[in-house]
């Protein structure tokens, strides 16, 4: 499972405005198109998909092609976490793409959120409260084998806390948000990466005026 996410110099993933912040640039998000290409799904949390509406498919018709030729669907199936099942079913998360969506939801709201998502997504039972290892064996059993987490902010803290990331993507931009009211990465947490247990740096790559940086880590359930 990889873990993918764009920040400020100062570590903020947006700001405090209405408007979402643009923290990548075109040859970046072309890099991030390429590796949606090669995972089988792509998940973020209910809150993203209510402040941002991505629609979380592949841009390049080449790369649509290319899963298409390999027997795979053009864009990978779109995955949501959500504890209070509060989902538009009018979002581009439902309305675009022909990719399969699958809902994880706290049980004490799997019957309303099936009823209000019913024949958008598969809605299936997350645990209470959601339980990311939960999660990964519910979408392996269902094919996944490449996972992309693209956040936001409190799903990064999810994962990361339950030490359940492979690899994280980290693109920084060159500016400062400095407002507190600002989301920032991964949000509060404890994680298994600390002063006295490292990532590995696996890649530094400088992308137009962003700058990638690519940690090995070492996910797992745990128990697994």
């Amino acid at each position: 499972m990889l873990l993918s996410c764009a920040m400020s110099i100062d570590g903020y993933i947006d700001d405090a405005s209405d408007q979402r912040l643009l923290l990548s640039n075109e040859a970046d998000l072309d890099r991030v198109d390429a590796v949606r290409a090669g995972c089988d799904a792509i998940l973020v949390g209910a809150a993203t998909v209510r402040a941002d509406d991505p629609r979380l498919v592949i841009r390049s018709p080449q790369r649509r092609t290319e899963r298409a030729a390999r027997g795979l669907p053009p864009s990978p199936t779109k995955v949501t976490v959500t504890a209070s099942g509060d989902l538009d079913p009018a979002a581009r998360f439902f309305t675009v793409g022909d990719a399969e969506r699958v809902v994880y939801c706290a049980t004490s709201v799997l019957a309303r959120t099936r009823h209000r998502l019913g024949g958008l997504a598969t809605v299936a039972d997350g645990g209470d409260p959601v339980d990311p290892c939960r999660v990964l064996a519910d979408l392996a059993a269902r094919g996944v084998r490449r996972l992309m987490v693209e956040g936001g902010a409190a799903v990064h803290a999810l994962f990361l806390g339950a030490g359940l990331a492979d690899e994280l993507h980290l693109v920084v931009a060159p500016f400062f948000v400095g407002d507190r009211r600002a989301p920032r990465f991964p949000g509060e947490g404890r994680f298994p990466w600390h002063p006295g247990r490292r990532a590995g740096l696996a890649e530094v790559r400088q992308i137009g005026d962003v700058v990638l940086l690519r940690y090995a880590l070492s996910g797992r359930c745990p128990g697994a």
